[in-house]
């Protein structure tokens, strides 16, 4: 596939992905013969995989490190794991976050809808 194509089919920016190449948050792409980035269907995998870690707010080190110690293989199996479950954790405490945060705007919310109806605004 094509720059163009990757970029269209993961609604990342063709300047993002020479960005991610560059840094290591995906390994080298293949070129073709004209020197044009000829995506792979392993390198449409590590594309999903940042956007997907990107768009839940992972850092762009954790994934550089990540993808580093990918590709020294499988003596780095339990570090990749350990890594993941680090991002993971942070994870779950942004969950945490936001939930607290939308249950005190659904409380927020039914004292409006209170007050709409009664005419009056209460806060329990």
């Amino acid at each position: 596939m094509t720059i163009s194509e990757v970029s269209k089919k993961y609604g990342i920016s063709q300047d993002t992905l020479r960005y991610y190449e560059r840094i290591g948050v995906i390994p080298p792409v293949n070129r073709n013969r004209s020197g044009l980035r000829d995506y792979t269907e392993d390198d449409c995998g590590w594309v999903e995989l940042a956007a997907c870690m990107r768009s839940a707010g992972l850092p762009l080190e954790a994934l550089t490190e990540y993808v580093r110690l990918s590709r020294e293989g499988d003596a780095t199996i339990s570090d990749r794991r350990q890594l993941l479950l680090e991002q993971k954790e942070r994870l779950q405490v942004q969950l945490r976050v936001v939930q607290e945060t939308m249950e005190r705007l659904d409380y927020k919310i039914s004292c409006y809808d209170r007050a709409m109806k009664t005419g009056r605004l209460v806060w329990d």
